[in-house]
């Protein structure tokens, strides 16, 4: 019993290490959801709506929550993604990737 426990337990935790290592980074991501229509940052659709930080400014966009709030409730031309398709922890990984990379 002793070592089935044993065996149990490190199984668990090898499982565990294994979640952890296929987490996707922001970047992957953004990637994956975001960059075909905003590839480098910009906007296929509407090039005027950029994922630049001073185009996101100009439409009241100032945090990672408004990027996340906005990939909830888009406007018009933007698939919208809710928390089943990106959960939440995903969003801010993409929201923040954003912010950081396209200045």
């Amino acid at each position: 019993m002793k070592k089935l426990l044993t065996i149990t337990a490190s199984t668990i935790l090898i499982a565990a290490g294994a979640a952890t290592a296929l987490a996707a980074t922001g970047e992957e991501l953004f990637k994956t959801h975001c960059a075909a229509c905003h590839p480098d940052g910009g906007n296929i659709i509407n090039p005027k709506r950029t994922l630049q930080k001073t185009s996101l400014a100009e439409h009241g966009i100032k945090s990672w929550q408004g990027i996340v709030k906005n990939m909830r409730n888009p406007g018009t031309g933007m698939t919208k993604f809710d928390k089943n398709t990106i959960p939440d922890k995903d969003a801010k990984a993409i929201a923040e990737y954003i912010f950081k990379t396209f200045e």
